[in-house]
């Protein structure tokens, strides 16, 4: 029998997408599925009459394959991956490669990539953003591992990528984990973009009384200019749909109560680890904790002192304004944060990143997918070696421009007792960025006081402790 070019292993929503991709672009593909009914519903339906091969074991899977082997797992990060790795490993041969396309840690991917290495198989850890949708019609993929087993499957995943510009949204990223590593940050990323946006709308909702159907209006005049982006394009479609059981909004009657699946908290470790401060995307991930304390803040709600209520009485078209431009200055900020914590890393594990390529892999395919990513590839073009993204010239203006309107909004926001957390975050971050001196000299006067840990002065070289009761 004819022989497969790749073969995936998983068949939840992506793993099936992926398939159907594949398959498109001209490549034929052999599944298999833990729960064989699983695999038998996929064949008998959305797999019907295409160029897929459906196998009842891992056995069959793997005879199915053609030489070398590319066998793309796409499973829950973890130990299910660990998992089938090993049932696959006995199977293989020198020379075949194992791709991980799931959302693993990347020192999971680390290890991985080591211990396939000694036994001769190849290993690709593989970032893959865009949801259902990208991933049936053309996601972001964020390759790593050896560049050798990189270049056994490059073919398949350019073609299958995002194609932006004539170039696919694939690109290699680094050595071993490197791949999974970028992923995460964009995870992280994501997170921030989400919550700045839903913060943007709390002050339009909750200050300004603004329904839904305007909602929907402002958003995509938003989109229309410098804030276009999937996850602004969206959220102008979420505000169009209305529940068909009350005739209602559908986002007025979803519960606020926000899920997570690790990858932004996992962000953070490795920021405190490199010591970056990525503090918006740590808002975002707060924002998600105590969203998830539904009934503890119903409960505070009926304790707690709220704000004396005030109708907002300034100009509405200013505030709308205002709070546009904090959403983009405050994004902006949330890509510096990311884009330093990718370069800490690429330092520690020695992966030699390029920012540029990362920006331009995003730009399609994505969650984060948006028009200013072309601004951000440009910057790192103008400057390889680029500290923080504020620095550029052409984000410096933005920042500049907007500076009034975003302190505004979130004034507006303090002063009607509308948390914004991320909006605040972004503000706090750029200010103590911009400032030649904070007050962190009395902290370390403290330091000193209660433990002796010495300090620094600003008139002559050394380390200096005093006896502060004497």
């Amino acid at each position: 029998m004819n022989k497969c070019d790749i073969g995936l292993i998983g068949l939840a929503v992506m793993g099936e997408n992926l398939v159907l991709n594949m398959e498109s672009k001209g490549f034929s593909v052999a599944v298999y599925n833990r729960t064989t009914e699983v695999t038998e519903k996929f064949a008998a339906n959305r797999a019907k009459n295409k160029n897929i091969v459906p196998t009842k074991t891992m056995e069959e899977f793997v005879q199915s394959l053609s030489r070398p082997r590319k066998a793309m797992i796409m499973v829950k990060a973890g130990a299910p991956v660990d998992a089938v790795i090993n049932q696959l490993v006995p199977l293989l041969e020198k020379g075949d490669v194992i791709i991980d396309g799931g959302n693993s840690l990347f020192t999971d991917t680390q290890r991985r990539c080591k211990e396939l290495e000694a036994q001769g198989i190849h290993f690709v850890g593989c970032g893959v953003s865009g949801g259902e949708e990208g991933a049936l019609k053309g996601p972001s993929m964020m390759p790593g591992g050896p560049r050798e087993s990189w270049e056994i499957v490059a073919p398949i995943f350019r073609k299958i990528a995002a194609q932006v510009d004539g170039e696919p949204c694939c690109r290699y990223m680094g050595p071993d984990g490197a791949g999974h590593y970028v992923k995460m940050v964009h995870n992280g990323i994501e997170y921030g973009d989400m919550q700045l946006i839903c913060e943007a709308y709390a002050i339009l909702k909750d200050l300004l009384g603004i329904e839904a159907k305007e909602l929907a209006e402002i958003f995509t005049e938003w989109n229309a200019g410098e804030l276009n982006s999937y996850l602004i394009e969206i959220t102008s479609q979420i505000f169009r749909k209305v529940d068909p059981d009350t005739g209602k909004p559908l986002v007025d009657v979803i519960l606020d109560k926000a899920g997570q699946k690790g990858t932004g908290i996992w962000t953070l470790q490795s920021a405190i680890k490199q010591a970056v401060v990525i503090s918006t995307i740590n808002a975002a991930v707060e924002a998600r904790v105590i969203s998830s304390r539904k009934q503890d803040r119903v409960e505070a709600s009926k304790i707690l002192p709220h704000p004396a209520k005030k109708p907002f009485t300034g100009d509405k078209q200013k505030l709308i304004d205002a709070v546009r431009d904090a959403l983009y200055a405050s994004k902006i900020v949330s890509y510096a944060q990311g884009m330093e914590l990718l370069a800490a890393a690429s330092v520690d594990s020695a992966w030699d990143l390029n920012f540029g390529d990362i920006a331009t892999i995003w730009r399609g395919g994505c969650i984060i997918r948006a028009q200013f990513l072309n601004r951000i590839k440009e910057a790192y073009e103008r400057n390889p070696k680029l500290k923080n993204l504020l620095l550029d010239p052409f984000f410096k203006d933005i920042i500049e421009k907007t500076q009034d309107n975003w302190r505004y909004a979130i004034c507006q926001a303090i002063e009607h007792g509308v948390a914004a957390p991320a909006f605040s975050a972004s503000l706090a971050y750029f200010d103590s960025y911009r400032q030649a001196r904070l007050s962190s000299n009395l902290l370390q006067a403290q330091r000193d006081f209660f433990g002796a840990h010495t300090y620094e002065r600003v008139d002559k070289p050394g380390v200096f402790h005093t006896e502060w009761l004497q």
